[in-house]
């Protein structure tokens, strides 16, 4: 590789609690290796919350989080040292590959602590007067969402809508939505996500 060369970083994030028969992780599986084809220049970083979930916004964490970093203690920068770490491996990343397993009828718990931890004003968003504006321009995201029985973008599907307004949110705009949902109902709309990201190769070989 030449120093010309761009060698895209891949940030994958596993919110599925299950590691064994977990369609997510799957399907995330097949998608990153269809991203990553044969350019072994490609990173992939990867965080599997199930791993364990980042720690929980508490008093100490705002009151930290609010107070300026030039003059922040010993302490609260301990406190805000899992948050800025989440939040440079995501600044990091250029293609953002996220699990999303509809947990009564929203994200999992992990998966909305790790978002607690990322939404951060001055870091990945900047209150203006014209409303907030994200600073994560330029990154694609795919999201593999996948429910038992909650049909993706129905009116109880409060997990898909919510990922896309939060990444909107912190300037992430190009997202993809790779959907294996009412798997209850149809176990073969697993093999339609599959054939989907199938899709997506061709389309990105053809571009």
């Amino acid at each position: 590789m030449t120093a010309t060369e761009f060698a895209p970083t891949v940030l994958r994030i596993d919110a599925s609690m299950r590691r064994e028969g977990s369609v997510s992780r799957r399907l995330l599986d097949r998608l990153v290796t269809k991203l990553t084809g044969a350019n072994d220049s490609v990173r992939v970083v990867r965080r599997d919350l199930a791993d364990g979930a980042p720690g929980l916004v508490n008093e100490a964490w705002i009151a930290a989080n609010f107070t300026p970093a030039d003059a922040r203690t010993a302490e609260q920068q301990a406190v805000l040292s899992e948050s800025d770490a989440l939040v440079e491996e995501l600044k990091s990343a250029d293609i953002l590959a996220i699990g999303v397993p509809i947990y009564n009828f929203g994200v999992p718990a992990a998966l909305k602590a790790w978002i607690d931890m990322v939404a951060r004003a001055r870091l990945t968003f900047n209150y203006t007067e014209n409303g907030p504006v994200g600073l994560l321009e330029g990154k694609k995201a795919y999201l593999v969402v996948a429910s038992g029985g909650t049909e993706s973008g129905s009116a109880i599907d409060f997990a898909t809508g919510y990922m896309r307004h939060v990444l909107g949110f912190i300037g992430i705009h190009d997202v993809e939505v790779i959907t294996a949902d009412r798997l209850n109902a149809d176990a073969s709309r697993e093999e339609n996500a599959v054939a989907a990201i199938e899709a997506l190769e061709e389309q990105r070989a053809a571009a």
